[in-house]
């Protein structure tokens, strides 16, 4: 397997804590920018380089549209570099750029760390499993 077809995942944070993993098509493959217009709600995005390996995307409006502060998205920005503002709306995180500028995915490896990170960082109510005997 090689590494372009390792690199096929993307990470999406909503404002509400909820997350979603999603399939990123390969680098040469079209249909990046519509991941993330449909991941965003937007026609508009902004890549942010947290570092070599990790882009966040967000709307670009979103901080106009009072769109809530993305607490995980502001967290994960603050680990890497030194803060100078909030992240507002959903935020879709990828890999950082390959030597012809397109986008990589990110690695289940890389996946696992992200969530692991985003569920002990933020508030959220993960569902236990259900007693069958009372259903």
């Amino acid at each position: 397997m090689t590494t372009e077809q390792k690199n096929n995942h993307a990470l999406i944070l909503r404002t509400n804590g909820e997350f979603e993993i999603i399939d990123w098509p390969a680098c040469g493959d079209r249909g990046h920018l519509e991941i993330l217009y449909r991941a965003t709600d937007s026609r508009a995005v902004d890549g942010i380089d947290i570092s070599p390996t990790l882009t966040m995307w967000l709307n670009n409006s979103a901080p106009n549209a009072d769109a809530p502060v993305n607490r995980s998205a502001s967290i994960f920005y603050a680990l890497h570099r030194e803060p100078h503002q909030f992240y507002h709306g959903t935020a879709v995180f990828t890999g950082g750029a390959d030597p012809q500028g397109e986008t990589r995915g990110l690695t289940k490896d890389e996946i696992a760390a992200l969530v692991e990170l985003h569920l002990t960082l933020t508030p959220v109510s993960i569902p236990g499993m259900r007693d069958r005997r009372n259903s």
